[in-house]
């Protein structure tokens, strides 16, 4: 088995933190907009840049996983 070099678990808890962060703050971000009655069309911006953040996070994810299978 191989060790996991430093700057990779700094980039896999960058990740962690955008993943969770991006669902904390979509959340807050849809309670706040059924709250104050905003347009589906608003939402709709959150939702995509939530989608977008999301899929930028899989993209480090297999960037990640590439690194590892290196030798």
């Amino acid at each position: 088995m191989t060790q996991a070099k430093p700057d990779q678990g700094k980039t896999g808890r960058k990740i962690a933190l955008v993943i969770a962060g991006t669902g904390v703050a979509w959340i807050i971000v849809n309670a706040l907009g059924a709250a104050m009655g905003w347009t589906s069309r608003t939402l709709a911006l959150f939702d995509l840049a939530a989608l977008a953040a999301f899929g930028w996070a899989i993209w480090m994810i297999y960037g990640l996983w590439r690194a590892r299978q290196e030798k």
